[in-house]
């Protein structure tokens, strides 16, 4: 990966910076382990003090030790300095509730419309290959602004996904608020060559900002749907030495940022 005046940064620590500028200060988050704790924690330490962060195993608001990074949302690292320890139930009912700002979101595969899908890749009836499936992640999609943070590769951005396991924008336009989903929908989709949002009107994938280094050329080239790059798309300020230093910090084994 390109370098910053400090040192080299890899993909994750790219992903985990893109995606911690794009949240605001204020704001609920709701986050998984891996790269979205990484960008919420990195996102409280920098320009969000303010940021509350939920765990799907019913903590709210905590503050993450740094080097002991929790290796799933139910384990008891999660709830250091929580506000409130709840059922799972109760979190999900607070994004029902319309508590929730952002969530984030990953998959096997996402579309122009911003569908995503980890269920199973192939035929329904035959997958080639089983996926982890939803979770909570149905209910995040369904209801929050989601951040989808994932490499950027064309197999996992297709014309259209084998299985809608977390809804996007559906078919474009006003079709999820038609189909019952009046609220949310993707916010930003951050990968290692792009960060991208969502036309207004169509509800269609387009470049923001480029990573730094990268070409609309090289994004097109990695996409399987025509996407929408202006020429003049500018780049993105590549990871700062204080950013680096804080991922440094939360995760010095490199356990999500190798």
């Amino acid at each position: 990966m390109p370098t910053d005046a400090t040192r080299p940064y890899t993909a994750s620590e790219l992903l985990a910076v893109s995606s911690a500028r794009a949240l605001k200060d204020g704001q609920i988050v709701f986050a998984g382990v891996g790269v979205p704790l990484l960008a919420a924690t990195l996102a409280q330490r920098t320009h969000a003090p303010g940021l509350t962060i939920l765990f799907e195993g019913g903590v709210i608001g905590p503050f993450v030790q740094p080097g002991a990074l929790p290796p799933s949302t139910n384990e008891q690292r999660c709830a250091r300095r929580a506000n409130m320890l709840t059922p799972i139930t109760d979190v999900l009912l607070l994004l029902q509730r319309g508590y929730v700002d952002v969530g984030f979101m990953g998959g096997a595969q996402i579309d122009r419309y911003g569908n995503l899908n980890s269920s199973f890749i192939g035929d329904p009836d035959a997958p080639k290959t089983r996926l982890p499936g939803t979770g909570g992640g149905n209910d995040i999609a369904s209801l929050a602004e989601i951040i989808v943070a994932m490499k950027h590769e064309k197999r996992r951005f297709v014309e259209k996904v084998d299985f809608v396991t977390s809804p996007g924008y559906l078919s474009g336009g006003d079709s999820r608020a038609r189909a019952g989903l009046p609220a949310g929908g993707p916010y930003k989709v951050v990968t290692d060559l792009a960060v991208m949002g969502f036309d207004p009107e169509t509800k269609r994938m387009r470049v923001e900002t480029l990573q730094p280094g990268v070409t609309p050329e090289q994004v097109q080239a990695n996409t399987g749907f025509d996407l929408a790059i202006a020429r003049e798309t500018p780049s993105a300020e590549p990871p700062s030495a204080d950013e680096l230093a804080i991922l440094a910090d939360l995760d010095p084994e490199r356990l999500y940022t190798a």
